[in-house]
């Protein structure tokens, strides 16, 4: 039976190294990406050397109508889906909560939150025997900040994770009888370009790293190695769980 997994933000970080790993084991693989049209066809050759089939679909998480299309799309080009992670985020620039904009904080929540609600909507409608699917599985990608709490950062996007955690608690309810499990990542302080992109990196990890048991900060491969544990058969006894991938943080 093919594997066909979306991986949601997939061309860059957390999201890329899902997919490579995901390759190698022998899903077909449909890379969303927004922006970076490059990264995202790179990475689908990477992809397809490891003898899979892969497409890059481009489209804003933050959009309902790119979310929609994108699943019909995937649809056309690779066939109905089977595993699904739910990747795509953003933070904003770092600040305290009364320093950020209006603006952030809506684009956040919008991709974050309302994006991701809407693209696990599709999943499902791809997934459940209730439309015809197999069952399947998905993992969201939530974050040690739901925990956290983000602050003097970006609280707005800890509540944001907050939000995927109990999309996560809810779904995995809703849908354990249809042979679909939903399950969870936390990352904590991994080295992706999301930190290059929100605040000053090396001041960030060089501040944070040691709050870190292990004293060393996580890799996108790391997390991605936890989320193939979760999608695969592995885990079939496993739903509505949440693994921290923080080094004992």
């Amino acid at each position: 039976m093919d594997r066909i997994l979306l991986v949601t933000g997939g061309s860059r970080g957390i999201g890329a190294a899902t997919c490579r790993l995901a390759a190698a084991e022998g899903y077909h693989v449909a890379v969303n990406y927004v922006s970076d049209a490059t990264a995202a066809e790179t990475l689908v050759a990477e992809c397809r050397a490891k003898g899979v089939r892969a497409e890059a679909f481009k489209a804003d998480m933050g959009e309902e109508e790119d979310i929609r299309r994108l699943f019909a799309e995937i649809d056309d080009r690779l066939g109905r889906l089977t595993h699904f992670v739910n990747n795509a985020g953003i933070t904003g620039q770092v600040s305290r909560l009364d320093a950020a904009s209006s603006e952030t904080i809506r684009a956040c929540i919008d991709v974050n939150v309302t994006g991701a609600i809407f693209a696990a909507q599709e999943a499902v409608r791809r997934l459940s025997p209730k439309h015809g699917g197999r069952g399947g599985s998905i993992v969201n990608v939530s974050s040690a900040a739901s925990l956290l709490g983000g602050p003097n950062e970006y609280v707005w996007y800890a509540a944001s994770k907050g939000a995927i955690d109990a999309l996560t608690i809810g779904l995995s309810k809703e849908l354990a009888g249809e042979n679909i499990r939903v399950n969870a990542v936390q990352p904590g302080l991994i080295e992706t370009d999301i930190h290059a992109r929100s605040s000053n990196a090396p001041e960030r990890l060089a501040r944070l790293t040691p709050l870190i048991p292990m004293g060393r900060t996580g890799s996108a491969e790391e997390v991605a190695r936890t989320i193939l544990f979760l999608l695969s058969d592995a885990a079939s006894y496993v739903t509505g769980a949440f693994v921290r991938v923080t080094g004992g943080r």
